[in-house]
C-alpha cells in the first residue's frame, strides 16, 4: 500500500479505516448511582456504551412537564400506569417509547419493544431492544413500572 506525503511525515496503512475510527467521539454520562472511584475519590462516569443506555432510560422514566423549559421530554409511562390495563394502554405506552426515543437520542435506533402487564402485581415490565448506530451494538434497557397502593 502506498503511503502519502505530507511535508516531512509520511502516512501509510488504511487511510480510510483511520477516518472511521476518528469520527467516533467519545460518550459520557454521570452515573446516578454516584458510585465513588476507590482510589481517585471521585464519581465514576460511565462512558460510550454505558452511557448511550443510560441516556435512553432516563428518558424513558422521564414524564412530561418534569424537566423545566423541556415540557414534551419523556415517554410520560407513569402518566399511562393508571389507565386500565390493555392492549390499548400497552400500545399507548408502544408510541410514547417509539416516538421520545426517534426524536431525543438520534444516536440509537429503536429495534423493538417488549411490555409485559403483569396485573397480579400492579405493574409493567418493559424491555427495549435498540441498536447504537455509531458502534452498530445491540443493547436493550429494561424499566419495571409499578402502581402502589
Amino acid at each position: 500500500m502506498a503511503g502519502i506525503y505530507t511535508g516531512d511525515k509520511q502516512i501509510s496503512g488504511d487511510l480510510e479505516q483511520a477516518k472511521i475510527v476518528s469520527k467516533k467521539k467519545p460518550h459520557r454520562d454521570l452515573d446516578l448511582s454516584l458510585k465513588i472511584h476507590p482510589i481517585r475519590k471521585d464519581i465514576i462516569p460511565l462512558k460510550d456504551d454505558a452511557a448511550i443506555k443510560n441516556a435512553v432510560k432516563n428518558l424513558l422514566i422521564s414524564n412530561f412537564y418534569e424537566r423545566p423549559f423541556q415540557s414534551d421530554l419523556g415517554a410520560n409511562l407513569r402518566g399511562l400506569l393508571f389507565e386500565p390495563a390493555g392492549i390499548l394502554t400497552n400500545i399507548q405506552m408502544r408510541d410514547n417509547i417509539r416516538f421520545c426515543v426517534e426524536k431525543y437520542e438520534p444516536r440509537v435506533s429503536v429495534d423493538s419493544i417488549d411490555i409485559t402487564d403483569v396485573v397480579d402485581e400492579n405493574r409493567y415490565k418493559i424491555e427495549v431492544f435498540f441498536t447504537i448506530k455509531e458502534f452498530s451494538t445491540q443493547d436493550s434497557v429494561e424499566i419495571v413500572l409499578r402502581r402502589l397502593r
